[in-house]
């Protein structure tokens, strides 16, 4: 399974090593050893743990928040990554800072943010708000703004999960918009995938509103697993059979992202990073047959979890919630903290509010919400 030893991010690379801002070797830590350290002790990763993945904190503290949602994708990255013979330390920092410019409210949250800013001619796009926190928000060292980290993970904060065109974003020139990313980012979004797959059926059966007999009607990957630990622990409870089950769904969607993305590779006799950046398509992929599987186990989630009544009434409060706050802040930037205000003038307001709004976490966007709202209403 593993691939050839050229086909990986090397540590010394210096290309993709590179750092904006130089800095001297660490004596004993490798380039993407330090970028995980830098990215780990970031505000803005601290604050994933006040974030949305799927259910707010109203339901329990048991489930998944953006921080534990981003820590399982980390582990699982680093396992795909050694399997393959890849470069660990690369795709574990990919996977801890893939989903660093999320704001409040999960998904919902960034479609309200995107909204927002349409009206005045822009956007909101999470891998981009990414980049320019690790580059321009985060601010901890004397000799440079932003964390300064290597080409190759700034190019993975961009490139993980889809392509952009340098015709629309020049100021993403630098990133080799006309390859493919090596396969270190590559296995991102598909690692994500399995991570919040199998986490969001356990989380909806914890909550109560998923059902485990109508996901085995409806999902045959479960269900392929559920049935012999059904035979083999027969006196168990059904929760345990359900873990049981969930864990060989996961495993055997790595076990197939290994060997697909290997085959890939051997079958395109690709031997070097070089072949896999000018390749036709990303190499990173699941097999046909489990692709159909993990396709169906998702549309199942959309159907019954995501936009399950409980979590539509959670995503319209959140589209309100930030909708009204845009607007006021737009209306009267003076209102926002000094440090976004002086901004205002050189970015424009609606680029500083959505910066704002992003950065915040669930509890500090609703206390922010009383806050204004409390105001207008005494005005």
């Amino acid at each position: 399974m593993r691939l050839p030893a050229n086909c990986d991010v090397s540590d010394a690379d210096p290309l993709l090593t590179a750092r904006a801002y130089p800095e001297d070797p660490h004596p004993y830590r490798s380039p993407f050893q330090r970028d995980r350290g830098r990215i780990i002790h970031a505000r803005a990763f601290r604050r994933l743990a006040g974030k949305t993945q799927v259910f707010t904190h109203r339901y329990s503290d048991h489930f998944r928040s953006r921080l534990t949602h981003t820590m399982e994708v980390a582990q699982i990255a680093r396992t795909v990554a050694s399997a393959l013979g890849l470069n660990e330390d690369l795709c574990e920092s990919l996977a801890l800072v893939h989903d660093i410019g999320h704001p409040p409210f999960g998904h919902a949250g960034e479609r309200a943010l995107d909204e927002a800013l349409k009206k005045y001619g822009l956007g909101f796009d999470h891998n981009l708000h990414a980049l320019r926190t690790v580059e321009h928000f985060e601010w901890r060292y004397a000799a440079f703004r932003g964390l300064n980290l290597t080409l190759a993970v700034r190019e993975g904060i961009i490139k993980h999960s889809r392509d952009y065109s340098e015709a629309q974003h020049p100021e993403l020139a630098a990133f080799f918009l006309n390859q493919r990313p090596p396969l270190e980012a590559q296995l991102i979004d598909l690692v994500d995938e399995i991570a919040y797959l199998t986490a969001d059926l356990d989380d909806g059966m914890e909550a109560g509103i998923l059902d485990v007999e109508d996901i085995r009607a409806r999902v045959r990957l479960f269900e392929q697993f559920y049935l012999p630990m059904q035979e083999t622990y027969p006196d168990a409870p059904q929760k345990l059979i359900f873990n049981e089950a969930l864990k060989r769904v996961l495993n055997a969607l790595v076990d197939d992202l290994i060997a697909e993305t290997s085959r890939q590779v051997y079958t395109g006799n690709i031997t070097t990073l070089h072949g896999i950046r000018t390749a036709p398509e990303r190499l990173a992929r699941f097999s046909p047959a489990m692709e159909e599987l993990r396709m169906e186990a998702k549309r199942y989630l959309y159907d019954n979890l995501y936009n399950c009544d409980d979590l539509i009434r959670d995503h319209e409060e959140a589209t309100r919630i930030i909708h009204e706050l845009f607007d006021t802040w737009i209306a009267d930037p003076e209102l926002l903290p000094s440090g976004y205000a002086s901004r205002v003038e050189e970015e424009g307001a609606p680029r500083v509010v959505a910066d704002y709004i992003a950065g915040m976490t669930d509890n500090f966007i609703f206390a922010q919400y009383e806050l204004v709202t409390g105001n207008l209403k005494r005005s």
